[in-house]
């Protein structure tokens, strides 16, 4: 009766975040991963509900902060400076933020496992293969994702329409992990890099924001990516609740009003989700 109430209320705890979900829906740019690195067994399905978060820290984290400076004390000036298109380009190929994450997977028989997953800004394929070694498990997969136009909510920088950007990545993530018996317990850690390129192509100048002769600004980013995933994962029978934890190093290269710049730094990207297994 015990874990049967703790179950109810995970399963209750989740609902109740249903409407925060729907209010930060779109608005951030993690993508976890959430599986740990045992592949399902043919047939079976797993889905996943919960939310996540992308916090800019370091060269990223000033160039947005610097960017919303230059907004405030000059608007007229935004969009103009190097400074302010490197602003640009975080708010639209890293899109800190929260987002809800709704996903599920299944097992397609000899240790592969297919996935996708929706994070408000994107969706994300994957196809991955396990090698087990008794409770440890080595994963290995590939996933596509496409950043989905009209989606996200405008960003609080003049002239960066996050609601016309559109995109495509892939990725690349190396999983290491262990399971209890009855899969009570879950651990997983490993290695994820990967590539995206963003467009904005449809933003207007705001009035007094842009001279008014000025072309509609045009952004374009590509960003690379890598680093480190730890996750865990508790629960019984059929339900698991799960907490994951990316830590990336980002580099972000692209043109923005016709300065080409470069901004990188760090982020980290929490998760949590509750797993219903059938």
């Amino acid at each position: 009766m015990k874990r049967g109430a703790a179950g109810f209320a995970s399963l209750h705890s989740v609902w109740a975040l249903a409407p925060f979900l729907l209010l930060v829906s779109g608005c951030g740019g993690g993508t976890p991963l959430l599986h740990p690195a045992q592949t399902l067994p043919s047939g079976d399905v797993r889905a996943a509900g919960g939310v996540s978060a992308n916090v800019a820290i370091g060269g990223l984290a000033s160039g947005l902060r610097d960017a919303r400076n230059i907004a405030a004390a000059n608007p007229s000036a935004a969009g103009a400076s190097p400074d302010y298109a490197k602003g640009a380009l975080v708010a639209a190929a890293i899109a800190p933020g929260l987002a809800p994450f709704v996903g599920a997977r299944v097992g397609v028989g000899q240790a592969f496992e297919g996935g996708l997953a929706y994070t408000g800004r994107a969706v994300r394929v994957d196809m991955r293969r396990a090698f087990d070694f008794g409770p440890w498990a080595l994963s290995i997969g590939v996933g596509g994702s496409a950043a989905l136009y009209g989606t996200q909510q405008g960003s609080d920088l003049p002239n960066v329409d996050l609601g016309s950007l559109h995109g495509y990545g892939a990725d690349l993530p190396v999983l290491v992990g262990w399971k209890s018996d009855n899969s009570l317990y879950m651990v997983w850690f490993g290695g994820r890099g990967g590539y995206e390129h963003d467009t904005i192509d449809t933003l207007t100048s705001e009035p007094g924001s842009l001279p008014a002769s000025a072309e509609p600004v045009h952004l374009a980013a590509d960003r690379f990516w890598g680093g480190a995933v730890l996750g865990v994962a508790t629960g019984f029978n059929h339900v698991h609740v799960a907490l994951e934890l990316s830590a990336a190093y980002q580099a972000v290269r692209g043109t923005y009003n016709g300065n080409t710049v470069t901004v990188q730094g760090f982020t980290l990207a929490p998760a949590t989700a509750l797993w219903w297994k059938f």
